[in-house]
């Protein structure tokens, strides 16, 4: 026969039990939801407010996503992917072969790149200054000191100051290839973390230069750029960069450790959907042509 305290401890224990059995397929379901839900990303200064803005507008679609988001510089983000201690590397160029093999050696897969948005790489000038537009073999005599008037290339009678962006940067590095040929910048160069930071400078300097994002265009004038000297100038715009007149446009990257996760991948194909992309012209940068996920 059961006494009373067995009676009570019987009761307690099937209690417990239940408890025990019946708790963890909620709170598994939520824990294991939300530590999936995590996802880091780091890299591109040009992009940080894009990355911090698609995961507000995503918080609100998947409440139980925890999107955490840190700038850097593109080379800061390609190592942190490498290392793994970051989901996702936001990218203002494309990953060379050495980082691809790093990635390859270090963690076994390859890297994956995903197209998010379009950028205009903007040469930014201070509203006071007459020039209105720059080639391209003009723009690297500069920054890579050959000329250092803007007389020299069409302005008015003043030195150049030159802004620029930090070695980790993938504006610099995109720059760098893209402008001056591979060539080393002018040891003049002002160099400066983030494009928000050139943007400033150049707000405040009458006769500063400098480069970044388009959607760091504030307070400041965007050069139209020529591809050479006998070519059509030509201004930043969706429409320009799109169909591939504008000279100095360039795609804007994911880049993962191998496959994403079915989490990582839901977020990513909701940046290439359409309430990602309209996000993008919120901010300034310009989305993909249609059809095109990559």
């Amino acid at each position: 026969m059961l006494t009373r305290r067995s009676l009570l401890f019987t009761a307690a224990f099937a209690l417990l039990c239940h408890c025990t059995q019946s708790s963890p397929t909620t709170n598994e379901g939520i824990s294991g939801r939300a530590n999936k839900g995590k996802l880091t990303i780091k890299g591109s200064d040009t992009m940080v407010i894009l990355g911090q803005r698609w995961a507000e507008a995503y918080a609100k679609v998947d409440t139980l996503a925890v999107v955490q988001v840190n700038g850097g510089g593109t080379g800061t983000g390609i190592a942190a992917l490498i290392n793994g201690s970051t989901d996702i590397c936001q990218a203002s160029r494309s990953m060379s072969d050495k980082e691809r093999e790093e990635l390859l050696a270090k963690r076994g897969v390859p890297a994956v790149e995903t197209t998010v948005a379009l950028d205009a790489l903007a040469v930014f000038v201070n509203d006071k200054n007459p020039l209105q537009e720059i080639s391209l073999p003009a723009l690297a005599r500069l920054y890579t000191g050959e000329v250092s008037d803007w007389q020299q290339v069409g302005g008015p009678t003043h030195g150049v100051v030159l802004y620029g962006r930090e070695n980790s940067s993938g504006t610099h590095g995109y720059f760098k290839e893209r402008v001056l040929g591979g060539k080393d910048f002018a040891a003049s160069t002002q160099t400066l973390a983030g494009t928000s930071a050139v943007a400033n400078a150049v707000n405040g300097d009458e006769f500063g230069i400098g480069y970044g994002g388009i959607a760091y265009l504030e307070g400041i004038r965007a050069l139209r750029i020529r591809k050479d000297d006998a070519s059509p100038a030509v201004a930043p715009s969706l429409a320009s960069v799109q169909d591939g007149s504008y000279p100095v446009g360039r795609f804007l990257y994911f880049y993962t450790a191998g496959d994403p996760s079915s989490d990582i991948k839901r977020f990513i194909d909701w940046v290439q959907g359409p309430d990602g992309q309209k996000v993008i012209g919120d901010v300034g940068y310009y989305p993909l042509p249609k059809g095109r996920r990559l």
